[in-house]
């Protein structure tokens, strides 16, 4: 067993690979504003480094994997305003996901997993509809660790959980471990925290970071960020992603044993 980045392979290689054990991930970001001190692809970094731990460890279990390349743009309506941001349709992306699932599924993958990095609702939402529409395929299946789930949300850090975590300590811990070179570090030691929970914002109805206490676009302790805690992040994300997918062919082993 192997893992492999699906854009490196030639087709009769992508078919020799074909076998009830066959995951491909697909990660998710977003070209959006994450505060004065990180890049505006913050999201596919990490949504990269997720999709890369988890193929890792399933690798580990005895399946091959591909890696897919990440789809970079996404819904992104509450960064909308900030210089740089890309906000695409709901629809578009849902579709995308979708098809992209419809096609591997067709070409002989067991199952496609989201390595998803972007939480606005709008883009939580838009794949939450691509997996319902891809479950209309019964060989078709689209596995969604979404960590905006408390199940998943638990494991990983008290930022995180708290709902002050775009471009605080959590993503900014992410990005200095994997792309530290693009950080600007100094001027995230300099940022105070902002403790503002994007989860009650999002409850109380607001629809852009400004109207939820972010006008510099973070939420969180960016200040406290290190590349260990990051690499202990990516480490539990890719738990995730393993975790996931043994639910998914566990329960299905299990559903085929006669009763």
């Amino acid at each position: 067993m192997a893992v492999h980045q699906l854009a490196a392979l030639s087709w009769p290689a992508f078919r020799a690979l074909v076998s009830p054990r066959l995951v491909a991930i697909l990660p998710l970001g977003a070209i959006e504003a994450h505060g004065p001190h990180l890049p505006l692809g913050a999201d596919i970094v990490i949504a990269e480094a997720m999709a890369r731990a988890g193929a890792s460890r399933l690798d580990a279990r005895g399946f091959d994997v591909v890696l897919l390349p990440a789809l970079p743009v996404a819904p992104a309506p509450f960064a909308a305003d900030f210089e740089g941001t890309i906000d695409t349709a709901p629809a578009a992306a849902a579709v995308t996901i979708e098809g992209i699932a419809r096609s591997l599924s067709r070409h002989g993958v067991a199952a496609t997993v989201i390595a998803n990095a972007h939480h606005d609702p709008a883009h939580v939402s838009a794949v939450r509809d691509a997996v319902r529409q891809a479950e209309r395929e019964p060989a078709c299946r689209l596995i969604f660790p979404d960590l905006t789930r408390r199940r998943w949300a638990n494991r990983l850090t008290d930022e995180f959980r708290s709902g002050a975590c775009h471009a605080g300590r959590y993503e900014t811990s992410i990005v200095m471990a994997e792309a530290g070179d693009t950080v600007d570090r100094a001027r995230a030691e300099t940022l105070p925290p902002n403790p503002q929970s994007l989860v009650a914002a999002i409850q109380r109805g607001d629809r852009t970071f400004a109207q939820a206490g972010g006008p510099d676009a973070y939420f969180g302790w960016p200040a406290e960020a290190s590349a260990d805690e990051g690499r202990e992040i990516i480490d539990r994300l890719g738990a995730i992603i393993e975790d996931a997918v043994l639910e998914v062919f566990g329960r299905e082993a299990a559903e085929r044993q006669p009763t």
